[in-house]
């Protein structure tokens, strides 16, 4: 194939036709400052608002509970120190899990250094969260918990309903990053019990750089930016009205045509995930079986690195990932990996394939075929591949 196969969904997505047309004219055409007073600004601030308004719908939530940041990494640090900040004087406890991204990870190893108490929980073989755990964690202390709907690494989908019913019922808020849930699973923040819900345009076919943050009414939050008085006095800084323009056409897009995308990637899922299975030896399934993303498949191949797997897959232009985008340039094994259970060695041979609307089962089985050479290659030059035909 002369294209570029491209299976690195999770990571980021192509702008849609759609979404690029309706952004568009709020460049150079109705560029006006929402926040002037003029009529030229009254189509930036229509464009906000119809925005707010399909966002909130897809979510089931009320217009007035969406606030536009500049993605999942700033919803998910303005939600857990907002929070923070807003609720210390009743307690200085969060509970989060040990597979979460970084964003709140290392939001949550910020606030240890200013003195509060973090539990992280531990997770099992394919990713899952103990709810009884969860619940015995909790403390007069406790103000919040933060555990990701979906899983960006390994594609598990956690209990979210039940861990909002488990919060509620000690009247604990709760946070959930669902960057790569929203656009691909159905979502009512009502039904679920969410507090707080990130997520980012950019995975579900929208502009880089624009995300929103989920409030429910009546709860207080403390800014992360100060400067202005956008977004209600909540978040600072003249608003990116293209990008909210697009997060707006893309979240309508994708669940005005969820079941049908869902069914046809998983459906390419599970192909991909089988075809994998029948043609490589030595290959691990993470994450959980069925209770996963409609598009992940995350496999370890036992004996080589992942960066060469990569690398090889690159030089067929086949766009693949060892994990999480945000970490590419660690050289350490993913932590998801690690937390549930693998060992270093076998954890650095992952590769993520996330899959979209737009790829097909002709490139998959080129991906397959590709992928089955350079494994049998990579293997034929490790040490510990030979060991262990040798132990055979």
């Amino acid at each position: 194939m002369d294209k570029i196969i491209y299976m690195d969904h999770a990571a980021t997505t192509p702008v849609s036709k759609e979404v690029l047309d309706e952004m568009l004219p709020y460049f150079c055409e109705y560029y006006g400052n929402p926040s002037s007073i003029y009529y030229l600004s009254n189509y930036s601030k229509i464009a906000i608002d119809k925005a707010r308004e399909r966002v909130a719908k897809a979510i089931n939530a009320d217009k007035n509970e969406i606030y536009f940041t500049a993605g999942g990494s700033e919803s998910d640090n303005w939600a857990i120190k907002g929070i923070a900040s807003k609720f210390e004087d009743k307690g200085r406890h969060i509970i989060t899990s040990k597979i979460e991204h970084h964003a709140v990870l290392h939001a949550c190893e910020y606030l240890e250094k200013k003195g509060y108490k973090i539990t992280y929980l531990d997770v099992d073989e394919y990713g899952m969260i103990s709810l009884e755990e969860l619940e015995k964690s909790i403390t007069e202390e406790t103000i919040l918990i933060s555990i990701m709907f979906a899983n960006n690494e390994i594609g598990t989908i956690e209990p979210v309903k039940e861990i909002g019913a488990i919060a509620r019922k000690h009247n604990v808020l709760f946070h959930t990053d669902a960057v790569q849930a929203v656009g691909s699973l159905p979502i009512d923040v009502k039904e679920m019990n969410i507090d707080l819900l990130s997520m980012s345009a950019h995975k579900l076919y929208g502009p880089k750089g624009v995300g929103a943050l989920y409030v429910k009414k009546g709860i207080k939050i403390d800014p992360l930016i100060h400067g202005g008085a956008q977004e209600r006095n909540k978040r600072a800084g003249t608003e990116n009205v293209a990008g909210i323009v697009g997060l707006g056409k893309a979240i309508e897009l994708a669940y005005s045509n969820l079941e049908e995308n869902t069914e046809k990637i998983t459906k390419l899922r599970d192909y991909l995930i089988d075809s994998i299975q029948k043609k490589i030896p030595d290959v691990r399934l993470n994450g959980h079986p069925t209770n996963r993303l409609p598009g992940n498949v995350n496999m370890c191949f036992k004996y080589i690195e992942g960066e060469s797997l990569l690398l090889s897959l690159d030089m067929h232009k086949i766009a693949a990932s060892s994990g999480s985008a945000c970490t590419s340039g660690s050289l350490d094994p993913s932590h998801v990996l690690l937390a549930i259970g693998l060992p270093h060695e076998i954890a650095h041979g992952s590769l993520r394939l996330s899959l979209g609307k737009d790829n097909t089962k002709e490139e998959i089985d080129f991906v397959v075929e590709k992928l089955a050479t350079i494994v049998d290659r990579l293997r034929q030059m490790s040490p510990l591949y030979e060991k262990a035909q040798e132990g055979k």
